[in-house]
């Protein structure tokens, strides 16, 4: 299993800290809004990575955290007057529910900033007893980046003058101008607080991530975890300074491997809310089946930028259509076990940093191999068989071909079409009881003309739109 490695900027044999064992971390979403494609392509990712490493045999333990108290949360509970455990218990949920629609596996762990408090007041006292943070008039907690030596080595760049730093303004009484905010202190009464030592405020938004690693892993003296992961655009400011922190209060590194994605892209442009380009991720999954758009968000290398084109879609979910014929030719019936080629050729593919166009055409390969193989011999039970688990077997992988391929072929269709097309079937069932053969066939051609497919089975009719 070899990943690729964004700070030493190379693939990497992936050697687990403990043997078997791999430990991920991904930033998760800052919940005050809805899920945009950008946050589906960064879960899509290491999904795909959690569900490989898992076939490669390694026993996978992921956490993803969410981010419920910040500065946009609270600017959301001054516009809406709700709660801030409102808001973000709304968004957590509709974030899962997305992306459950996707195919996306939960994490293992799901830490909340306002549930690693402790956590996060330890890390920060250590830091601040080792004179690495220090704490200013107002009650604002910086880390001195000048005490760290290996500064700027995860992204090789440090920008002395990033507003993103800290996500607080700047102050006169910072050390150094790219220390950032450990710990904000409360600025009125109303303000929502948490008590310290230290001061009354709220943490800073690297802290959490170094703070929940550090309580929910355990690694050995060189790492915390195997992987941490993310979207490109949060390796400065956001990895650096996690790195940084944790490195300075552990005494050994983050992470022993570094994996980010690629940005998604609107029409050309970088999505991003600022050019009003941000495309929901509701949206999109009132269009589409979740399904398609995860084997359309996943065609194209996690590390390269993604432009979402509709029209791109449409043929994606042609290529995928495909996949979904031939498992309704060798549907229904029982899988053996997948073809061993197969299985070892799509793992080699997967294991060589989530190659996703080698893994898409070798699926390709088999669609057009199996059916020559059908449409020579089309009572090859065993080649059914076999068939039904390879198919399941990139369910498991890749997290698509798992859905009931009539089920699969209704998608689009309206709720009003569904109950005129039962109602038809229902009618020509009865017909064909009274052996009304012309009646039969006279509801098969209407189906038709509504471009609806049936097929006889021992289940019942099955039907599709065409």
């Amino acid at each position: 299993m070899y990943i690729y490695d964004s700070v030493k900027k190379t693939k990497l044999l992936f050697e687990p800290i403990h043997a078997n064992k791999a430990s991920i971390y991904v930033c998760g979403p800052t919940v005050y809004d809805d899920a945009h494609l950008g946050h589906a392509r960064s879960s899509l990712a290491f999904d795909l990575l959690s569900r490989t490493l898992k076939a490669h045999g390694f026993q996978v333990t992921l956490a993803k955290n969410f981010t419920d108290i910040d500065d946009k949360i609270i600017k959301k509970v001054e516009a809406t007057g709700q709660s801030m455990q409102e808001i973000t218990s709304f968004y957590i949920e509709r974030y899962t529910q997305e992306m459950s629609a996707l195919g996306i596996q939960r994490a293992d762990i799901e830490p909340k900033a306002t549930e690693s408090l402790e956590a996060i007041e330890a890390m920060i006292q250590n830091l601040i007893d080792k004179d690495i943070a220090y704490v200013i008039s107002t009650g604002d907690v910086y880390f001195d980046t000048s005490k760290d030596n290996a500064y700027g080595n995860i992204s090789h760049r440090v920008a002395d003058d990033e507003d993103s730093q800290s996500r607080v303004e700047h102050t006169s009484e910072k050390r150094n101008p790219k220390d950032f905010a450990l710990w904000k202190t409360c600025k009125g009464e109303d303000d929502i607080c948490f008590d310290t030592a230290f001061s009354r405020g709220r943490p800073g938004w690297h802290i959490e991530c170094s703070a929940m690693i550090e309580k929910h892993f355990s690694g050995d003296e060189h790492y915390s975890i195997d992987i941490h992961g993310g979207g490109a655009d949060l390796l400065f400011p956001h990895h650096e300074n996690e790195a940084a922190q944790s490195r300075c209060a552990t005494g050994h590194e983050l992470s022993k491997y570094w994996m980010h994605n690629g940005f998604v892209q609107i029409d050309g442009e970088k999505m991003s809310k600022s050019l009003g380009n941000s495309f929901f991720l509701k949206d999109a999954l009132a269009l589409y089946d979740g399904e398609v758009l995860r084997y359309y968000l996943n065609s194209v290398h996690y590390r390269n930028d993604f432009n979402f084109s509709e029209e791109e879609l449409q043929l994606s979910k042609k290529r995928l259509d495909k996949l979904y014929r031939l498992k309704k030719r060798v549907s229904p019936g029982k899988a053996s076990i997948p073809n061993k080629n197969f299985k070892k050729s799509l793992l080699d593919a997967m294991g060589d940093d989530l190659n996703i166009s080698i893994s898409l055409s070798l699926i390709d390969e088999l669609i057009a191999s199996t059916n020559d193989a059908l449409d020579a011999n089309p009572k090859d039970k065993g080649l059914k068989k076999e068939t039904l688990a390879n198919i399941t077997f990139i369910d498991e992988l890749l997290g698509f071909g798992g859905k009931e391929p009539f089920s699969y072929f209704q998608i689009g269709v309206d709720e009003a079409l569904k109950k005129q097309i039962e109602t038809l079937i229902s009618e020509r069932t009865k017909a064909k009881q009274n052996k009304n053969f012309e009646r039969s066939d006279a509801i098969r051609d209407e189906l038709g003309a509504l471009g609806i497919s049936i097929m006889d089975s021992a289940e019942g009719t099955l039907w599709e739109k065409a």
